[in-house]
């Protein structure tokens, strides 16, 4: 197996994005997992799952929110590059939107077969790219914020939905995760909700590391949570 690994730029408007993609060489058309990226932009992390879901036998696409080589590096700018689009939605939609179409052109992919994963605020992108009523094959939330956008209410949602949760998680707290799971329910999603005790916000990320703003690496967690997002992709892509 060679696992080829490559950018693409695309835009949305005037603003130039770039994505990372991987995918095994020795394989014909297969499905696709975009990937997005938590409030930093798309850095090293999501580009290594990229290339964990290419061994898996997908295109992996770490999709871009912010712009071609934006990242934050610190706490207040990672807040400044996200919060124009949680004040947004559909910014955001649009957004992950032309990711889609982005990723559906490139020539390896079934486009009859794509999913989304996200992780923290990648998390919330993906959901409301699900929330749109895209048909896509589903979305996985790792520890993603949950808060509903005020433009989907009345969409019915195609995609299955996986969300991934820390029970501790400061950033969603059981109010939050209640109207989710309720907000699926009215949309007459094909949802499922896992919730991991003793585990807090980030717990796929090797070096959350700050108990105080409520961010831990759980190995555990973490490891269970790609084996339920394996499963679900097992479903969904047959």
């Amino acid at each position: 197996m060679a696992i080829i690994e490559n950018t693409v730029e695309y835009k949305d408007g005037d603003t130039v994005l770039e994505g990372f993609y991987a995918f095994d060489e020795s394989l014909q058309r297969r499905p696709a997992v975009l990937i997005s990226h938590a409030w930093v932009g798309r850095d090293s992390f999501v580009m290594d799952k990229a290339r964990k879901i290419a061994e898996l036998g997908y295109v992996g696409f770490a999709l871009d929110i912010y712009g071609k080589g934006i990242l934050g590096s610190s706490r207040d700018e990672n807040a400044q590059l996200m919060q124009p689009f949680m004040a947004d939605r559909e910014k955001l939609q649009n957004r992950m939107k032309t990711a889609l179409s982005t990723a559906k052109l490139l020539p390896w992919v079934d486009v009859t077969k794509v999913a989304a994963i996200g992780f923290c605020f990648g998390g919330l992108c993906v959901l409301d790219l699900a929330r749109t009523g895209v048909d896509i094959k589903g979305v996985v939330s790792f520890h993603g914020l949950l808060g509903a956008p005020d433009n989907t209410k009345g969409n019915k949602i195609k995609a299955k939905i996986l969300a991934l949760h820390g029970r501790d998680d400061p950033m969603v707290p059981p109010e939050l995760v209640l109207a989710f799971q309720k907000e699926m329910t009215q949309a007459d999603a094909d949802w499922q909700f896992v919730t991991y005790g003793s585990t807090v916000h980030a717990f796929t990320n090797h070096v959350a590391n700050d108990p105080d703003f409520g961010t831990v690496y759980q190995a555990d967690a973490d490891r269970r949570s790609w084996l339920a997002m394996r499963n679900f992709f097992a479903e969904i892509f047959a």
